[in-house]
């Protein structure tokens, strides 16, 4: 039998006080419990962030190291958003994380971040570059030989001086292909001057999760370096928050040069549609289709706070029509994570995945909406799993495909995640 890996010693005392805000103090927690009350994560494995905080103040190292509880908080920061003295408990179960050995580590989470680091796609699913580049010319030749509207539709890669270089979720081009085309068909009806990037191009960044900040810099590096070369003004990651937290927070953890801004194309899809670019409207919701939306963590809370919340809304309810909108309470930067972030669906530890979710569900639930719009992936698997595990009456989709759905540009092969009321919309004629 092997010996088990020894790990360092963390003094989570000294820690915290390096991470408290300016002025705070040890005795900055008052104890009000604001913290566990709101975190889905509280009561698993015996713990909860005010917990963990006394812990640490009674100089429990060795517990805090080896608490099962650090993966299970999805590190979305809701306790430092709610906490009156502003302590992030995040911060300590990101350096709880570091002091196991990869060994120990959930597998899911340590398989993902090394599949990252076998290539200079940084896929996380283990799609490479080249593989990625054939996977979007055969996909893209497939929709202009479908759809006569996109015939001269173009999907440039390493296209230099372009405006946006737009990351892809490996999801996509790994298993379902098909779901590219509604961005790259809004690309195209916006008249947007962008590109991908053959290296680098991947969406997700699970070494963060890992809690190896070697891992987590060399991730973000591949990726700024990649970016740069091509000199965009702007990078945008599809709809989704996760990379986008992971790799600004990156480049400022790790003082990496970035000569390009972050943009949310949410924030993107607004201002579209305000200029008119974008001509969505209610008009195809004829049944009154009710709809709710998911803040992701990553992109609201942990990144651009409520303005992104306030695009995503307006882009919503422009899609949906105000009425059949319902909003979920609490909402916005206060809203709850679903926990499907932080690693935690490539845990393995789906038991208690899904019981954090069931707050979730039943925030859903109380808006009797049959679909949730969010755009993030992670929060689309949980609430889907969680939605089947629990017998929730809902479907969970992606803005693009209600932007498409409403120009009447959908594809019959994009509709994969409509239910039957939805799926038979304006489909194209020759469909």
């Amino acid at each position: 039998m092997n010996a088990p890996t020894e790990r360092p010693e963390i003094d989570f005392l000294a820690v915290a006080r390096a991470l408290m805000p300016a002025g705070a103090t040890t005795d900055a927690c008052v104890g009000c419990g604001l913290c566990a009350s709101g975190c889905p994560a509280a009561g698993l494995f015996g713990m909860d962030p005010r917990r963990f905080v006394n812990m640490a103040a009674l100089g429990m190292n060795e517990a805090l190291s080896t608490t099962p509880w650090v993966w299970a908080c999805t590190q979305c920061k809701r306790c430092a958003y709610v906490c009156p003295m502003g302590i992030d408990v995040s911060l300590l179960v990101g350096v709880a994380r570091g002091a196991w050995p990869d060994d120990e580590k959930p597998k899911g989470i340590v398989r993902s971040c090394a599949a990252q680091r076998l290539d200079a796609s940084t896929s996380a699913m283990g799609v490479r570059s080249e593989d990625f580049v054939e996977i979007v010319e055969e996909t893209a030749e497939e929709l202009r030989e479908s759809d006569p509207r996109f015939a001269d539709l173009r999907v440039p890669m390493d296209r230099k001086g372009a405006m946006f270089v737009v990351n892809q979720n490996s999801r996509e081009p790994a298993v379902e292909p098909e779901e590219m085309g509604p961005m790259w068909k809004i690309f195209d009806y916006v008249g947007a001057d962008w590109t991908y990037s053959s290296k680098g191009w991947a969406a997700e960044n699970f070494c963060m999760f890992t809690g190896d900040d070697a891992a987590w810099k060399e991730m973000v590096e591949t990726r700024v370096d990649a970016i740069n070369a091509l000199e965009p003004q702007v990078w945008i990651n599809t709809e989704c928050g996760h990379s986008f937290y992971t790799l600004w927070k990156g480049i400022e953890r790790f003082g990496l040069e970035a000569k390009f801004e972050a943009g949310s194309l949410v924030s993107y899809y607004a201002q579209w549609i305000r200029e008119g670019k974008l001509p969505v409207n209610a008009d195809w919701n004829t049944l009154g289709v009710k709809f709710t939306v998911q803040d992701p963590c990553q992109l609201v809370r942990k990144s651009l706070g409520d303005q992104a919340a306030e695009d995503l809304r307006f882009v919503v309810k422009t899609l949906v029509g105000e009425e059949n909108f319902i909003d979920m309470t609490p909402s916005r930067q206060a809203n709850y994570c679903c926990g499907g972030g932080g690693g935690f669906l490539q845990a393995g530890m789906n038991d208690e995945r899904r019981a954090y979710g069931k707050r979730k569900f039943d925030q859903i639930a109380a808006t009797e909406a049959a679909y949730v719009l969010t755009p993030c992936h992670n929060c689309h698997s949980q609430i889907e799993d969680i939605g089947g595990h629990y017998h929730g009456a809902y479907h969970v989709t992606h803005l693009w495909t209600l932007i498409c759905l409403s120009l009447g540009i959908l594809g019959p092969d994009e509709r994969k995640y409509l239910g039957p009321e939805l799926a038979g919309i304006n489909l194209p004629e020759e469909a």
